[in-house]
């Protein structure tokens, strides 16, 4: 009976992914028209635009969370672990594996000292907040305001930038000949997107019930390897393009949408329980790995080459191990 149940809720759970990340890739192409329609750049695409549309699987996770613990259908820790875990899973997975999978691809990256400034370090300042203000166990609406409050004050201060120093090339853009069609589309994607993810956390809910696993664990192996696709997806179709400004903007962007969004709107709706391995290994990790990328880009002017793309690469799987080994539950 338990085997039974065990297998249909990973059906249920599988097809619920697939339905998000497929949503969420078509959302991702139609908002990549919507943004050469408008004409704006590549970086600041990336930073705004894609880091948000990326960051949807996240966001519906944790708006579908927060409703279901709000209406009792979802159980208060659970939940909390499951979703809180999949955000900072995906994020850990992007600054390292994924961004040493595109080095890797693309022979090498080129950290501008302007991008490092305006989106590197406050990437990095978006994780000790979530550090400090996880570390009392919970995740309360007055911290939910504060993280939510510094992305609107984060994305005023972008466009602000964009509109001093960049023109915007109307008379020489990408027109979309269907830009009310992609925008329909796009609002439909992220529709079934949400609905998608509340099934998905049932699901593994139930998964964690049946197991005996730490929500948090499943979180971050399973949700947040699928919640980082976009984001990988996105970086290889701006390698394709030679969009650097694209694939760095997602990557880096994304990291500071998931915890200032994702997180912040979820405490503002429910507040969040804040099991201790994400504030003991899981945030520090993440921001001990920034950090030393951000100290190796400094010495080597910005440059980083296949070497650096290996050892983050490597820095990801260590991370990993050490997360299953020493901290399988909440």
């Amino acid at each position: 009976m338990i085997l039974e149940g065990l297998t249909a809720n990973i059906l249920l759970a599988l097809a619920s992914l697939l339905v998000l990340m497929t949503c969420a890739q078509i959302a991702v192409r139609r908002m990549h028209r919507i943004l050469d329609h408008y004409g704006y750049s590549d970086t600041f695409g990336g930073l705004v635009v894609f880091s948000v549309s990326t960051s949807i699987p996240e966001i519906s996770s944790h708006l579908a969370a927060s409703l279901g613990i709000l209406s009792g259908k979802l159980n208060y820790e659970v939940a909390s672990a499951t979703v809180l875990g999949a955000n900072i899973g995906s994020d850990v997975i992007q600054q390292t594996f994924v961004l040493g999978l595109v080095v890797l691809l693309m022979g090498g990256l080129k950290f501008e000292k302007d991008f490092l400034k305006t989106a590197y370090l406050p990437m990095i300042g978006t994780t000790l907040m979530c550090i400090i203000l996880g570390w009392d166990g919970v995740y309360s609406r007055i911290d939910g305001l504060i993280l939510f409050g510094t992305f609107i004050a984060y994305m005023a201060f972008l466009y602000k930038r964009e509109e001093r120093h960049t023109i915007r090339r109307y008379g020489r853009v990408d027109r979309s000949e269907h830009i009310r069609k992609d925008i329909a589309l796009s609002l439909a994607c992220i529709a079934l997107i949400f609905v998608s993810a509340n099934f998905l956390l049932s699901a593994v809910q139930e998964i964690t019930t049946l197991t005996g696993l730490g929500g948090s664990l499943i979180g971050v192996v399973s949700l947040g390897v699928a919640s980082a696709s976009p984001e990988l997806f996105t970086a290889l179709f701006g390698i394709r393009e030679r969009a650097t400004g694209i694939s760095l903007g997602t990557l880096i962007g994304s990291n500071i949408t998931n915890p200032l969004v994702a997180i912040g709107g979820g405490a503002l709706i429910s507040t969040y329980w804040v099991p201790k391995p994400l504030v003991y290994w899981d945030l520090p990790m993440e921001t001990i790995t920034a950090a030393l990328l951000l100290a190796y880009l400094i010495k080597t002017k910005g440059v980083l080459g296949k070497i650096g793309g290996v050892y983050l690469i490597g820095l990801y799987f260590t991370y990993l191990l050490v997360r299953i080994i020493y901290f399988p539950l909440d």
